[in-house]
């Protein structure tokens, strides 16, 4: 029995990288649904409203791309095993 043991060395980075990836995308997402502060650099800055909201809007339009992005990657991964 041959053991391919670059092959497996690939796989392995490869997943390593992907998984370290797509956890972090994960917390960005956690993060950018998480309510802000009271007392965050946002409202010390004294910002207007309509900026604050845009600033809201923008950070949970991020977070909701960084779960489409998980998403589709786990998605794909059933593709790679279904096909």
């Amino acid at each position: 029995m041959h053991i391919d043991w670059a092959a497996l060395g690939q796989v392995f980075g490869v997943s390593l990288v992907v998984t370290v990836g797509l956890v972090g995308i994960f917390t960005l997402g956690i993060v950018g649904t998480s309510p802000r502060a009271a007392g965050s650099a946002d409202s010390a800055a004294g910002s207007a409203d309509s900026a604050a909201g845009a600033g809201a809007l923008a950070r949970r339009s991020g977070a909701y791309a960084c779960f489409a992005l998980c998403a589709a990657a786990v998605g794909y991964g059933i593709y790679l095993i279904v096909v």
